[in-house]
């Protein structure tokens, strides 16, 4: 219990002792004491508590300590706090917010401490973070001796959560680990952004767990590294060349053929890998002629057994930034439903239904898919130096050279076909909701494009203009 009823007596000198100087307090019906072997360090202790009952602080009945010294004791540490954190948001998140989670604390707890001495490797003290310290899953083995010395160091070493609210150039040096990876070289802007994200949320946490009065990050002047989130089109394949690599697919193996219709999905359909991973046969209508429609309704990020409740390596869950049981409808041109019927003839269909599955069985791995595309465009980029080779000389006539990043990853096939409707005509609203964007999001990255479709809407507003004021013109006479 707090109260303001404090009472300071005369230090009492106990001749004698190897404490003789004895600071005796009072608050509210407890009496309280405290020896010290200097007067000084005693006079200095009784000026501390008439320093607080000045400043208008409450004490604690039972410890006798002004109400600031209590919240100070009674914080912890910053490593005992993001554990508490992490495992109250485990419950609710997706396996890949877990592990994003764990990977954005065990970056800057090692930053938050209160001296080196004695630290383990980086590398190894990340793997204890990531793995255990901030794993909470029922599957996580017991940590081998190396992961058992760096969590008990961490414990040790980690600041109490008063710090973070005194010391400024601490919380600094935290905010400055975001930005740097393990082996010292510069983070992506996105990546520090969301690390930052996820400490700003772990801070706001302890203000509402009264471990902290207020989140110390709004006294930093510190801003993450802005961020360019407009797709760079200089490596978005344009329809010429999807459909090259699209044609490159079989030539590579049994698995470039099985994939071929997978990287066609994301082209023709807009849609993400982890949507395609999921995409199952009762999603997909497709006629013998004409347009069809898939009808999405989950996705499959491949995150790792580590964060999955059911150990499994994909994580089942339910369309990006959607309800659990949303779905989103695409409809798909001829070309596609050809692919995705010889596909189904082809190989029917793996576990729970699925259209695509990995050499082995199961949901296709992300690394299986990038590894199968990197031949692809490789055998692509093979043809297509060959096809310059055999060009005339007239450098006029010549294909531009592919830049080295063009189509680097599988992505980009998804882009270029959410680019391909917006340059078509497709109404932006409707190409948002095909691609499982909001309009703003849609907006934020593929401005470049809406851009240029402007000169074309002024056109047509202005041939509009002229049509009307043709009309309202009286006759000649």
């Amino acid at each position: 219990m707090l109260t303001f009823d404090v009472r300071i007596n005369e230090i009492r000198h106990r001749p004698g002792r190897r404490k003789p100087f004895e600071l005796r307090w009072t608050v509210g019906p407890q009496r309280h004491s405290k020896s010290y072997a200097t007067k000084t360090l005693a006079k200095g202790r009784e000026a501390e508590l008439r320093t607080a009952m000045k400043n208008g602080e409450q004490f604690d009945v039972e410890s006798g300590l002004p109400a600031s010294e209590l919240r100070t004791q009674q914080q912890g540490t910053w490593y005992e706090h993001a554990r508490k954190y992490a495992e109250v948001k485990w419950a609710r998140s997706s396996a890949k917010s877990r592990g994003a989670r764990a990977d954005a604390l065990a970056t800057i707890t090692p930053a938050l401490v209160t001296d080196r001495k004695g630290a383990p490797a980086p590398p190894v003290l990340r793997r204890a973070l990531t793995g255990w310290a901030f794993n909470f899953s029922e599957r996580t083995p017991e940590p081998p001796g190396p992961i058992a010395a760096a969590l008990e160091w961490i414990e040790r070493k980690s600041v109490s959560m008063a710090r973070l609210e005194e010391d400024a150039d601490l919380m600094r040096s935290g905010l400055t680990a975001l930005t740097l990876k393990l082996d010292g070289k510069e983070a992506a802007a996105n990546t520090v952004r969301r690390k930052r994200m996820v400490l700003n949320n772990c801070l706001r946490y302890g203000v509402e767990r009264r471990q902290l009065a207020t989140n110390p990050l709004q006294f930093i002047d510190w801003a993450p590294p802005e961020t360019d989130d407009e797709v760079d089109w200089r490596y978005v394949p344009n329809p010429q060349q999807a459909k090259g690599l699209l044609a490159a697919a079989p030539a590579v193996g049994l698995r470039g053929r099985h994939l071929a219709a997978f990287f066609g999905c994301m082209y023709y359909a807009g849609m993400r890998p982890a949507e395609v991973t999921d995409l199952r046969k009762r999603d997909c209508t497709l006629p013998e002629s004409g347009w069809g429609c898939l009808v999405l309704a989950g996705s499959s990020p491949g995150v790792g057994s580590t964060w999955t409740d059911d150990g499994k390596t994909h994580d089942e869950r339910g369309l990006k930034r959607r309800a659990r049981k949303a779905t989103r409808d695409v409809p798909i041109p001829p070309v596609l439903v050809a692919m995705l019927r010889e596909h189904l003839q082809t190989y029917s269909t793996g576990t729970g239904g699925r259209l695509f599955r990995a050499s082995e069985g199961g949901p296709v791995l992300s690394k299986e898919y990038a590894a199968v595309w990197k031949k692809i465009r490789d055998a692509w980029l093979r043809n297509e130096e060959q096809a310059r080779a055999h060009e005339p000389h007239d450098i006029d006539s010549l294909p531009p050279q592919v830049d080295e990043k063009l189509a680097e990853v599988p992505y980009a096939m998804r882009k270029a076909g959410i680019t391909l409707w917006l340059v078509s005509g497709v109404d932006p609203t409707e190409v948002a909701r095909r691609a499982g964007h909001s309009v703003a999001v849609l907006y934020r990255f593929y401005a470049k494009v809406l851009d240029g479709k402007r000169d074309q809407a002024n056109e047509m507003i202005e041939r509009a203009l002229n049509e009307a004021a043709t009309e309202t013109d009286p006759p000649a006479e």
